[in-house]
């Protein structure tokens, strides 16, 4: 690219949070130039499930999850069709009397942060999920979460910033960045800011940031359309999200537009050994037809590993890049990329343009400080 023709923006990576990014930038008037090493939703975008969902692990996640599902429900209409958008809503599954508890406690965390639900005694869940297994004691249900195809998402964003002027290259693989530029192999691109939203590759180009591989499983069934209604989590979902020394999993499935079901989940930190588990599949797997029996009879068309770059304290990493004037992170969103990468642009975009973001950005600043992450 000469002079010229130099981005105000190179934004690195393209799955759904640099797409998310380069969209907004885009809509600032700037220039923004796309890299990606591989193609536009694949990495943890590609591998992961693709589900709009409210979490309130803490207030800040609470604020950051709300605030995107609400733009997905602006943007998903308009998306174009390969996008499967489903609002199928979430079922927070509760085993018994004291995860019931738990789920007034989330209830009412919800009500309080103005998030539409309602708690279902067992009779109701029985009627709205007939085939989840006898003896649950009752679910959260939460009607406006959704689901979509995020590869298809992440195209349809790039398109949206493409029609706003921005550029994407793939099969590009950037080798550093540094304050007004960004080198690839042979190749200098000068710019006023830099978005680093290259997922588990964002530490290699910032180093420092605390960001690691966290290895999961998904498996997607044969269509059998009917046999689940809502996505569905077990509210042991939470803790296994907080295990980041040991294997976990935790029943999640999704309902398809296709009919097909997406199964997880699981978390490792095994570095970068992207082979099928077939212990920690088969753990979840097991898990998943202890809740709904029928899947014991339903093929499985294939299985996956994907890494999804998680923090410590299980918040993203979004603002200045410690250090290096004009170089931003958006880095650091596990599992929630998909959710979150509204919020995450919308304040990246804002620090950007010298504004007042719509969130707090001060939970999700890179460097604050980080408990470690060790490895399984």
């Amino acid at each position: 690219m000469t002079r010229a023709g130099a981005p105000d923006a190179v934004v690195v990576g393209a799955g759904v949070v640099g797409a998310a990014c380069a969209d907004a930038l885009a809509a600032e008037g700037l220039r923004v130039l796309v890299l990606d090493a591989g193609f536009a939703g694949g990495g943890t975008t590609g591998a992961g499930m693709g589900h709009i969902t409210v979490m309130d692990d803490s207030p800040a996640q609470l604020a950051l999850t709300a605030w995107s599902r609400a733009r997905w429900a602006e943007w998903a209409p308009a998306m174009p069709a390969d996008c499967e958008d489903v609002r199928a809503g979430t079922l927070w599954l509760a085993a018994n009397d004291a995860e019931m508890r738990a789920v007034e406690e989330k209830r009412a965390a919800f009500a309080a942060a103005g998030i539409a639900c309602e708690v279902l005694g067992a009779v109701a869940l029985a009627r709205a999920e007939p085939a989840l297994r006898a003896g649950l004691a009752g679910a959260l249900r939460v009607p406006d979460d959704r689901v979509l195809y995020q590869p298809a998402a992440t195209r349809g964003l790039l398109a949206r910033a493409a029609a706003r002027g921005a550029q994407l290259r793939e099969r590009c693989a950037v080798v550093s960045v540094a304050p007004g530029e960004v080198r690839l192999a042979g190749e200098r691109i000068a710019c006023a800011h830099v978005v680093n939203a290259a997922g588990i590759d964002a530490p290699a180009l910032t180093p420092g940031i605390a960001v690691a591989p966290r290895k999961g499983h998904l498996l997607i069934t044969e269509r059998v359309p009917g046999l689940v209604h809502h996505q569905l989590v077990e509210l042991g979902y939470l803790a296994s999200a907080h295990t980041m020394t040991a294997a976990s999993t935790a029943f999640n499935v999704q309902p398809r537009a296709t009919g097909q079901l997406l199964i997880g989940s699981s978390r490792q930190l095994v570095g970068r050994d992207a082979s099928v588990d077939r212990r920690v599949l088969g753990a979840m797997l097991a898990r998943a037809v202890a809740f709904i029996p029928a899947l014991a009879r339903v093929a499985a068309v294939r299985a996956w590993t994907g890494f999804r770059p998680a923090t410590a304290d299980k918040l993203p990493l979004i603002g200045a890049a410690p250090g290096a004037r004009g170089v931003w992170v958006a880095a650091g969103h596990e599992g929630l990329g998909i959710t979150t990468a509204p919020a995450t642009a919308a304040i990246l975009a804002a620090l950007i343009a010298g504004r007042t973001p719509p969130l707090d950005a001060a939970p999700f600043d890179p460097a604050r400080a980080m408990p470690a992450l060790e490895a399984a």
